[in-house]
């Protein structure tokens, strides 16, 4: 039989590492080849990683949590081996699970007949018991060597009150043995400590004497417990779930992986890369609200949400068609500037995974309709956590929609490789000069940031302004289009 180790393979385009989330097999498993092993987060997704061999798995080489390099070795499988036929069993030395010798064929050996595919969380315990060889005898008993007994120790007097011993293991906070000796408390109360998982000599005690109370030790561990932070109504987890509260309860610290620190590398990388300058304008969009409506009302978009959004990013594809420049990127390594002549049109979603921008491949290929439900999809899957690599690859330009927050407008970072992104604020009801008169209409604001080594200023303006054009008057989509 022979054993293949399974290095963490590159799922997406640079990646460099990834978290183990959750190990579908356990040891002892029967796999399959293309079966998944093992669920990892990456480049902003979920990815299911499959099994290239089939075998048994003899060894998960990384816990779930860990975060493991690329390359290296993250589960091992015995392989090679085939099954007798005719139910004879195989050779002994492969076969028997005694001592030095490997795991049980499937379907043979002295098991007591349970799926071998079951998951297991170890081996060991009654089943190792039933397939293990006959254990050697036991060696002749040694006699033990007489221990005198303690001395008695006077009761004390006073009410009872344990006190911690010398023998008692040092505290975490690093306090001495002689000093958590002074420590008082009844024993309910060590009992309710010892419940809880609170260490006695981090607890401030309040009762007469010094005595630690029962009220002191809840009060300790409500205090230490982890909270529920910065958590919305759309969210499906707190995102400090996976954070450690500090012994006082004033502070939660939650490592830095996956979404977060992805999201991280890239905007500090293109903050600190592409020269960023934002251009604004404040759009009446009256009429696209009206166009909304309308559509809500179509049998045609029954299927799909329509929303103001919908509009805005036709409006960028059109916009893109009369100024192509924009839909560009800047080669470091070539010094060369890439002008794109396909629009893969990203849309950052808020998760509660984190921040992750998914694009519309050939975005400029579809109708309305179809990107009403390629934004459906697109949101859908990054809530769900399920967005791929590749989905977050070789985009062009983003679009941001700060104004589902409430959000008036911001100054956005553009996404790596990128021109271009544009903020689309919050529509509000406000007095706007229409026609000559000052009447209520529908008001957004647009925020446009540009990499200023790919995109001038004019280019920037007149850009912007087209986009805000088609939003005051969709109709003049049908013009352009």
């Amino acid at each position: 039989m022979t054993t293949q180790r399974f290095p963490l393979p590159d799922v997406g385009e640079g990646l460099t590492e990834a978290e183990i989330v959750e190990w579908r097999v356990a040891v002892g498993d029967t796999v399959a080849v293309n079966q998944v092993i093992v669920e990892i987060e990456s480049a902003k997704s979920l990815v299911e990683l499959p099994s290239p061999w089939a075998g048994t798995v003899t060894a998960l080489l990384a816990e779930e949590g860990t975060t493991v390099d690329v390359g290296t070795p993250i589960i091992e499988v015995a392989t090679g081996a085939e099954e007798p036929s005719g139910g004879t069993p195989a050779p002994e030395s492969d076969t028997a699970a005694g001592e030095g010798s490997g795991s049980v064929l499937v379907g043979y050996g002295t098991g007591d007949g349970a799926s071998s595919g079951r998951r297991r969380r170890r081996r060991g315990g009654a089943d190792a018991a039933a397939t293990a060889a006959p254990a050697p005898a036991p060696a002749a008993p040694v006699e033990p060597t007489p221990v005198p007994a303690p001395a008695p120790v006077a009761a004390p007097s006073g009410p009872v009150i344990e006190k911690a011993m010398a023998s008692v293991p040092a505290a975490p906070d690093g306090s001495s043995s002689a000093q958590r000796a002074r420590v008082l408390a009844k024993p309910p109360v060590r009992k309710l400590a010892k419940d809880l998982g609170v260490e006695l000599a981090s607890v401030h005690a309040t009762g007469p004497g010094g005595i630690v109370t029962r009220e002191d030790v809840v009060a300790y561990h409500e205090a230490a417990a982890p909270k529920a932070l910065a958590t919305y109504a759309d969210d499906d987890q707190p995102w400090l779930a996976s954070g450690t509260v500090t012994q006082d309860g004033r502070e939660t610290r939650v490592p830095v992986k996956s979404v977060r620190k992805r999201t991280a590398e890239a905007m500090v990388a293109s903050a600190f890369t592409a020269p960023h300058v934002t251009v604004f304008q404040t759009v009446d969009v009256t009429r696209t609200m009206k166009l909304v409506a309308r559509l809500k009302e179509d049998r045609d978009f029954a299927d799909v949400r329509v929303t103001p959004l919908l509009v805005a990013v036709k409006a960028m594809l059109l916009a893109v068609n009369r100024h192509p420049e924009i839909n560009a990127s800047w080669d470091d390594s070539s010094q060369e500037i890439v002008y794109k002549h396909y629009v893969n049109l990203g849309v950052a979603a808020a998760t509660p995974r984190g921040l992750v921008v998914p694009n519309i491949k050939d975005a400029h290929t579809l109708d309305l309709l179809g990107l009403a439900s390629a934004i459906a999809d697109l949101t859908a899957t990054a809530r769900a956590g399920r967005t791929s690599p590749a989905a977050m690859s070789d985009g062009t330009i983003t679009i941001t929609n700060v104004g589902i927050f409430g959000t008036d407008t911001g100054t956005p970072i553009l996404n790596p490789g990128e021109a271009a992104i544009l903020a689309f604020g919050a529509i509000r009801k406000q007095p706007w000069v229409h026609k000559g008169k000052i009447k209520p209409r529908w008001v957004t604001q647009l925020a446009l940031s540009v990499d200023h080594r790919l995109v001038d200023g004019e280019l920037a303006a007149r850009y912007l302004a087209d986009v805000a054009r088609v939003l005051e008057e969709p109709a003049r989509g049908l013009v352009w289009g």
